[in-house]
């Protein structure tokens, strides 16, 4: 993994050092350790020269950018009204189940992090999710099963 004053100074090669820089090196970070925490914020807004609490104000309004340690895959399960009605709840319940997790927690391995967001914009196709960057649609608890070990085997 790259040292976060490397991601951050590449960045800037490739965005500049104005604001706008901001959110790209932010997502960056993510990219490379699934989160950003407050030394990196810090290091972020001395290279922007701007203050801190406007690099923790952008990153806290994102909510895929996380502000504490995730698993490898980021399991991302729509809340959104559609995917009620359609059966998150059997989704979510399915996902807890194998992972041996509740909602918001990460596996003891590292490997899974459960989370809801808002509407993925895949209403028409719900229950939804994403695993890292990856949409899971028309879930059901079967579906849940074999996708999640599809990812267990990824990792042996």
């Amino acid at each position: 993994m790259a040292e976060i004053a490397e991601i951050i100074n590449d960045k800037i090669k490739h965005f500049g050092r104005e604001r706008v820089a901001l959110l790209p090196i932010l997502q960056g970070i993510v990219k490379e350790k699934n989160f950003v925490n407050n030394q990196d914020m810090v290091q972020i807004a001395e290279a922007l020269d701007i203050s801190a609490a406007d690099v923790f104000g952008t990153a806290s309004f994102y909510s895929f950018i996380d502000h504490v340690e995730r698993g490898k895959y980021v399991i991302r399960v729509c809340k959104s009204i559609t995917c009620e009605m359609k059966g998150k709840h059997k989704v979510l319940q399915a996902l807890e189940d194998e992972l041996r997790i509740k909602l918001g927690e990460t596996t003891h391995d590292k490997k899974f992090s459960l989370l809801q967001s808002n509407c993925l914009g895949l209403c028409d196709q719900g229950p939804a999710m994403l695993i890292n960057e990856e949409a899971y649609t028309h879930l059901n608890p079967v579906k849940v099963h074999e996708i999640i070990n599809h990812f267990r085997n990824l990792s042996k």
